[in-house]
């Protein structure tokens, strides 16, 4: 039986990052706690200035510009083109990452997953989007004041930042979201 909850912003937990650079709100991940035993973690976090990111060997991340006018990285000596607001960037969590901010600090989205355990699909909607889904876990991240979920017969109400969490999917789930958002699909090994 598939679960649903409501996680809203406000009650996101804060925690330092593993290099002590910045900190992140964590926003919800499949077990573990700290920075260790998790297969997938998703979070918010504040960079006020450029330098280099922790590193996840074993892992995958996907990090999108939340706030700011966004900033370019450095992933083992190649600069990525300009990541600005809502345009996500894939790269390994082993890798040697430092940012360089395009102006001013930001806030920027992330999920890290093992790709071992995990299989991740990660797209960000805009208006009204209805699909399919026959993930064990949906995330639906909100970035607008209101955004509408309806997940089979249930309805949610997101604020900004807020996430739409359903674990123990087992069927194909129809999702309608009206709003902007990301949606991340995890499909367990």
């Amino acid at each position: 039986m598939s679960e649903t909850k409501v996680l809203r912003a406000k009650d996101y937990p804060r925690m330092p990052w593993k290099n002590g650079g910045g900190s992140t709100e964590e926003i919800t991940r499949d077990a573990g706690t700290g920075l260790d035993g998790f297969g997938w973690r998703l979070s918010i976090a504040d960079i006020g200035e450029s330098g280099g990111f922790s590193t996840f060997a074993g892992y995958e991340r996907v990090i999108t510009v939340l706030q700011g006018e966004g900033m370019t990285l450095r992933v083992d000596g190649q600069d990525t083109r300009p990541l600005l607001p809502l345009d996500p960037f894939a790269f390994s969590g082993e890798s040697q990452v430092s940012c360089t901010l395009l102006g001013g600090p930001i806030r920027d989205f992330n999920l890290i997953y093992a790709p071992q355990r995990y299989s991740a699909r990660l797209q960000w909607l805009a208006g009204e989007q209805r699909f399919f889904s026959s993930a064990g876990t949906v995330l639906v991240f909100s970035v607008t004041e209101v955004l509408e979920v309806k997940v089979g017969n249930s309805d949610a109400q997101l604020g900004r930042h807020d996430c739409l969490q359903l674990n123990g999917n087992s069927g194909l789930l129809e999702v309608s979201v009206s709003g902007q958002c990301c949606v991340i699909e995890l499909i367990a090994r």
